[in-house]
C-alpha cells in the first residue's frame, strides 16, 4: 500500500512497472490544488502533466459568453494534460481544481521521453485516454437526455470514486457550473437528495450517507463510465 504522500497513491502511477517507476519519480513534485485554481487554460501551452492522488480536477469547456460545462473530472485514477503524450501542446478546455488536495507534477518534456521510451507506459496511458472519451462521451449524452438530479447523483458518485472520504467541499455555485445549469437548479436537486436520506449538505460540505440510494436514483451513464475504467484499467485499482 502506498504511504502518506506517495506518488503510488495515483493509480496510473501505482500500475507502471518497477523500472518505469523508478525512472520517473526523481522527477515528480507534489504540489498543492487549492479549491477553484485553474491548471490551464484552454489554448495555452501545457508545460507539465498532473497526477492527482487526494484531489479532483474538472476539464470544462467554456463558450465565448463565459458559460461552462463540465466534460469530465480526473481524481486519483488519472493524468491532466494527455496532449502532451498525444501529440499537441494544448488543449482546448480548461482545467479546474474541482475538490482540494495535491498532485504530482511532472515535467511535460520529461513524460514525452518516457512515452516515447516505454511500451508499457504507453499502452497505460492509451487505455487511460480511451476511457476518458468515453466519460466526456457520455456526459455529453447525459447533459442531453437526463434530469438534473440523475446528473447530479452521477456528478456526486464520479467524484466519489475519486475521494478517500465521503466528504466533498463544493458549493452549489462550483457544482452549476460543473452541470452547465443554473444556481437554483442545483438547490432543489440537492435539496431532493438531502431529504431522500442519500446526502447531507451544509455551507459547501457535501457527506454522501448512501452510496447505494445514489447508485439506484442515478442514469445508467455513471455504470457505462465506471464499467469502462474498470475494463481498460484493472491493474490501477481505479475504483
Amino acid at each position: 500500500m502506498p504511504s502518506l504522500h506517495d506518488p503510488r497513491q495515483n493509480h496510473l502511477l501505482a500500475a507502471l512497472p518497477a523500472d518505469q517507476y523508478a525512472r520517473l519519480r526523481p522527477y515528480l513534485e507534489r504540489v498543492p490544488l487549492p479549491l477553484g485554481r485553474a491548471i490551464y487554460e484552454s489554448g495555452r501551452e501545457l508545460r507539465h502533466v498532473y497526477f492527482p492522488t487526494d484531489s479532483i480536477v474538472s476539464l470544462l469547456y467554456v463558450m465565448l459568453d463565459g458559460a461552462s460545462a463540465e466534460v469530465a473530472v480526473v481524481g486519483n485514477e488519472g493524468i491532466i494534460g494527455i496532449a502532451l503524450f498525444m501529440g499537441g501542446e494544448t488543449m482546448p478546455n480548461r482545467a479546474v481544481v474541482q475538490s482540494a488536495g495535491h498532485a504530482y507534477r511532472l515535467p511535460g518534456e520529461r513524460l514525452k521521453l518516457e512515452f516515447q521510451a516505454s511500451i508499457a507506459l504507453q499502452h497505460l496511458l492509451l487505455r487511460y485516454t480511451q476511457a476518458l472519451l468515453t466519460q466526456m462521451a457520455q456526459t455529453a449524452v447525459c447533459n442531453r437526455h437526463h434530469t438534473l438530479d440523475q446528473q447530479l447523483c452521477r456528478w456526486l458518485l464520479l467524484s466519489h470514486d475519486r475521494l478517500p472520504s465521503d466528504e466533498l467541499l463544493m458549493t452549489q455555485e462550483l457544482i452549476a457550473n460543473m452541470l452547465g445549469v443554473r444556481r437554483e437548479g442545483v438547490t432543489a436537486a440537492a435539496s431532493k437528495l438531502q431529504a431522500a436520506g442519500l446526502i447531507h449538505y451544509h455551507r459547501g460540505h457535501i457527506t454522501v450517507v448512501d452510496r447505494a440510494g445514489l447508485e439506484a436514483r442515478t442514469c445508467e451513464c455513471y455504470e457505462v463510465v465506471k464499467r469502462e475504467y474498470d475494463r481498460l484499467l484493472p491493474e490501477s485499482g481505479v475504483a
